[in-house]
Order: structure tokens, then sequence, then C-alpha cells
């Protein structure tokens, strides 16, 4: 049994309004074309999920690593609160450092997530789109499908009833 696609090249052949520009073959090329494209797609798209994960890993792993020092930092000033040590103000001010570093990894954490969640609705949206697409290719299949044949009987009825004058 055809396929409809096969069916509906048949049924153009036949009508003769096949025209050199919309060739099987160019149809062909396109689709490769579009599976070509859409492979490159995923293959970003994963590539891009992986180095999101990797940076947001990276940057929990910080801010534990910053967490831990800063208690770490805590105890030690307290030792050194407790001596009097020259280093007191060297020891301050490395502090006063991390605690600005710590509120500057505070927000980026925030950025990550909200882009993370942009970039989900933003995929979100382009499936749909896409499915919609593939829809609308359907259903053109289809109306192109029945409109030729419609024609094509049509053209019969008018034949025979040539055949009939004759």
């Amino acid at each position: 049994m055809a396929t409809p696609k096969r069916s509906y090249d048949q049924q153009v052949k036949n009508s003769g309004m096949i025209n050199n520009m919309q060739s099987p073959r160019r149809d062909e090329r396109e689709e490769e074309m579009s599976r070509s494209v859409l492979a490159m797609f995923k293959s970003k798209e994963e590539e891009i999920e992986r180095r999101k994960l990797e940076v947001r890993d990276k940057v929990h792993a910080h801010l534990g690593r910053v967490e831990k020092e800063t208690q770490r930092l805590a105890e030690i000033r307290q030792e050194i609160e407790g001596f009097t040590d020259p280093m007191r103000k060297d020891v301050a001010m490395v502090r006063k450092k991390i605690d600005m570093v710590n509120k500057e990894l505070k927000p980026l954490g925030l950025t990550c997530q909200k882009k993370e969640r942009e970039y989900n609705e933003a995929l979100e949206a382009f499936n749909e789109k896409n499915k919609e697409k593939a829809q609308l290719v359907t259903k053109l299949v289809e109306l192109v499908t029945e409109s030729e044949r419609i024609r094509m009987k049509k053209l019969e009825d008018l034949s025979k009833n040539i055949d009939t004058l004759h």
C-alpha cells in the first residue's frame, strides 16, 4: 500500500502538475537539513544542560566551602581575640572579604536558578510550537491530497463528458 506521501507524489505526477523546484529530491534534502539542524540543536541543548549542571554543582560546592571557611574563621577569630594577637586586624579584614564574597555568591546562585527556570520555560514553549507545526504540516498534506483527489475526479468526469460528446 502506498504511503500518503507517495500517493500524493504519484497524484501530482499523474496530473502533470509537478514542478522542478518542488521535486522529491528537494523535499528529501530539506528533510535531511531539518533533521541535521534538529540534531545539532539537540546536541547543543544537551551540552548547555551539561554545562549548566556543572556550573551549578561548582557554585554549590563553592558555597559549601565558603560557609565552612566562614565558620572556621569565626572560631579562629575567637581564639585570636583571647590572645590579642597582632594579626587580629588582618584576620578581621580577611573575614570581611569572605563575607563580601559570600554576599556576592548568593545572588549568583539565585540568578542561576532563575535562568534555569527561564530556559525550561523557553524549551517547553519551543516544543509546543514544534508540535503545533507538525500538526499543521500533517493537516496541509491531508488538504492537498484531498484537493488533488477532487481535481482528478473532476478531470475524469470532464474527460468522460468530452468522450460522450464525440
